[in-house]
């Protein structure tokens, strides 16, 4: 390409795409000179500079202040300075390609798996790729070349290819995202999702309040034959969703939390942020769920530790007390000032837990200890 057809090239690109062509110029100086450098490698740097004619696109090679570009420097000029211009394109579409995700931070978008590389799998958005780490994904979720699929986009972050769009499926907020989507009552912020637990892969719950009296915030979410929900799970890949009302009465909420457990009693410890919980025996193992899921995700829904036990029958009452355990008043009392004063609540502690504990000689912690 002619210098004065790349010059007018570079004017209305730069116009097009909106970059400084000073700042164009400036770059293809410094290329020139390395250029230049190549070409004639015992040339000190330091005496070179490199001239651009804005006007006319003629480009000179000086060396303290004289002219020295070589016959035939003007066609290295015109790749070099080719070169620099796409360089400079590609990285201010990079750039604006990558702030225009930033404002998608938090927002659910679709697009189609490129490529999965070592358990990461890329996945083309239109202007840009999302990357999703291992972490980011949903567990024995698998992925598919040209697989049209939906995320989170989670962060930009710095790597050593430069910047990247971070993209997650596992997430708590890329629940609550979908949810918005199927919706129209949270997207308007008639519901609000009060709070979220994940477990990726297996079971969520999610909070939900109304700000008008009319409008039920557990309906609006399940939608008419549950078509909203399930088109959450469908797109978690059949995760399970519990919907439970949010309420600002702590003891109420912790007791929806633990649905579809039926509680009986809520007991606060505020200054700790433990709650007992009491529920009938036959619904203690629906209450922690299995492998202690149900109780884990209720505890961090509400943020408070939660300890639930069954409804006690006399009997069991007194095979909980200490007393009748037959240990010493003395091994009671140090339980005693620990907190601790059933035996249920001992089993609860750990070894290690037990053995900081103040007043428990040898003999007394020897006595603990065949309990556990």
């Amino acid at each position: 390409m002619p210098i004065s057809e790349f010059n007018a090239a570079l004017n209305q690109v730069c116009a097009e795409k909106g970059i400084s062509p000073e700042a164009v110029l400036s770059t293809i100086r410094l290329a020139l000179v390395s250029a230049y450098k190549k070409e004639f490698p015992g040339t000190p740097e330091e005496e070179l500079t490199a001239e651009v004619d804005g006007e006319t696109g003629e480009m000179k090679i000086l060396q303290s202040g004289k002219d020295v570009t070589p016959a035939g420097f003007g066609r290295i000029a015109a790749q070099t300075a080719k070169q620099v211009l796409l360089q400079k394109l590609r990285e201010e579409e990079k750039s604006a390609m990558i702030a225009e995700y930033e404002q998608k931070i938090g927002a659910v978008v679709t697009g189609h798996i490129f490529r999965v590389d070592g358990g990461v799998v890329v996945i083309e958005l239109g202007k840009g790729q999302g990357i999703m780490p291992q972490s980011e994904q949903i567990p024995n979720e698998i992925y598919r070349n040209n697989q049209r699929i939906k995320v989170l986009v989670s962060a930009i972050r710095e790597s050593e290819k430069g910047q990247q769009i971070i993209v997650s499926r596992s997430d708590p907020l890329f629940v609550s995202e979908l949810f918005a989507l199927e919706v129209p009552e949270i997207h308007s912020g008639v519901v609000k999702i009060e709070a979220i637990a994940r477990e990726p892969g297996s079971r969520t719950k999610v909070a939900v309040s109304s700000s008008e009296e009319n409008v039920d915030p557990i309906g609006s979410c399940v939608g008419q034959k549950g078509v909203r929900v399930q088109a959450v799970v469908a797109e978690l890949g059949n995760e399970k969703i519990d919907i439970v009302p949010f309420n600002d009465s702590l003891d109420k909420f912790i007791s929806a939390s633990l649905s579809p457990a039926k509680t009986l009693d809520v007991v606060l410890d505020r200054d700790n942020k433990e709650a007992k919980v009491t529920v009938a025996d036959d619904q203690l193992s629906l209450a922690i769920g299995k492998e202690g899921q149900n109780v884990r995700l209720a505890a961090k829904l509400t943020g408070w530790h939660i300890d639930i036990r069954g409804a006690e029958r006399p009997e069991e009452a007194n095979e909980d007390n200490l007393e009748a355990t037959g240990i010493s008043k003395r091994a009671i009392r140090a339980l005693g000032e620990a907190g601790i004063k059933t035996l249920a609540e001992l089993k609860a502690k750990t070894s290690k837990e037990i053995k900081e504990i103040k007043g428990l000689g040898p003999k007394s912690l020897q006595e603990v200890q065949k309990l556990l």
